[in-house]
């Protein structure tokens, strides 16, 4: 027992534990897109957290089985975090800046579970095309970015780290903000528009730039031409940080980056299924959280 105790004291296996819990949150959003997509959000009715006033429903139908099954992945990845944030705690010191990343989490967590209760509860799901809807849309995609960020920070500073800020060029942390930012605001607005495509398909890419601009087109359709204009400033960023880093995780973040754009282009083209909003959803998380490292090494390097 003691060795056990001594294993978890010294973090053994943590980081590894941490990634595997990344990973997981990540399966967590894609399922929570494949709710959306579908039209799922009502299957367990105007519950939460139980399901059609039970914890297990009797007789789902399709839709109750995608909402149950993203509620049971959510609960599932709720108790993998909290033993992430003890084991942390319990193997790095006090001050460590782990624990702080950690602390982040649990609370982005919370505020994650709560947004989720609104959209059930305030009926922001199914075919809600409500202007409300959009704010909230925004506000539940841009925590579920941040807590991922959280994540991504928290196994970052697990590692040990050599800081490189020597070679940075002046404007390099200034940059890795901007580009941050620009990609919270690629992703809120990916989210209007993921949302728009799925409650108001299109039947051809160009009946979709029409509606787009048309003065009687819902708030959501008439916002999704800011998603490929913030997308086209996010690129710009990042292009310009990599030009002045240069580094392996900024080599990571442009390979990854020139796949959304090939992602996004094939998202459009096909008019937005959803295996594509799905597979576009993932390259948007594995760019963000390639990103979030990179902007930890540039902006708060570790020494080790």
């Amino acid at each position: 027992m003691s060795g056990i105790v001594r294993a978890l004291r010294n973090g053994r296996g943590l980081t590894a534990y941490a990634w595997c819990v990344l990973a997981f949150m990540v399966l967590v959003v894609l399922e929570g897109a494949i709710v959306r997509a579908t039209g799922s959000g009502a299957g367990c009715g105007n519950h939460w957290p139980l399901c059609n006033g039970d914890f297990f429903p009797h007789h789902p139908r399709l839709a109750t089985i995608i909402e149950y099954t993203h509620r049971s992945m959510t609960g599932f990845c709720s108790t993998m975090v909290a033993i992430l944030i003890a084991w942390v705690f319990f193997a790095r010191s006090k001050g460590d800046r782990a624990r702080r990343a950690a602390v982040w989490v649990g609370v982005l967590l919370l505020t994650e579970a709560l947004l989720g209760a609104v959209l059930v509860k305030g009926g922001y799901v199914e075919t809600n095309a409500s202007n409300a809807r959009v704010f909230m849309q925004c506000i539940h995609f841009t925590n579920t970015m941040l807590l991922i960020a959280a994540l991504t920070l928290t196994v970052w500073w697990l590692r040990v780290r050599s800081g490189f800020e020597s070679r940075l060029a002046p404007e390099a942390r200034s940059l890795a903000w901007l580009s941050i930012v620009a990609t919270l605001v690629v992703g809120a607005t990916g989210s209007v528009a993921a949302l728009a495509d799925t409650l108001f398909p299109s039947p051809s890419v160009l009946a979709g730039l029409a509606d787009d601009f048309a003065a009687a087109a819902p708030l959501m359709v008439r916002m999704r031409w800011l998603h490929p204009a913030a997308a086209l400033v996010g690129v710009v960023c990042v292009a310009w940080l990599y030009l002045r880093v240069r580094s392996k995780a900024a080599r990571w973040v442009m390979a990854l980056l020139v796949l959304q754009i090939v992602l996004g282009v094939g998202d459009v083209l096909l008019l937005a299924p959803t295996w594509m909003q799905v597979l576009h959803l993932l390259g948007a998380d594995l760019y963000w959280i390639a990103l979030i490292a990179l902007g930890a090494d540039i902006i708060a390097p570790q020494r080790s």
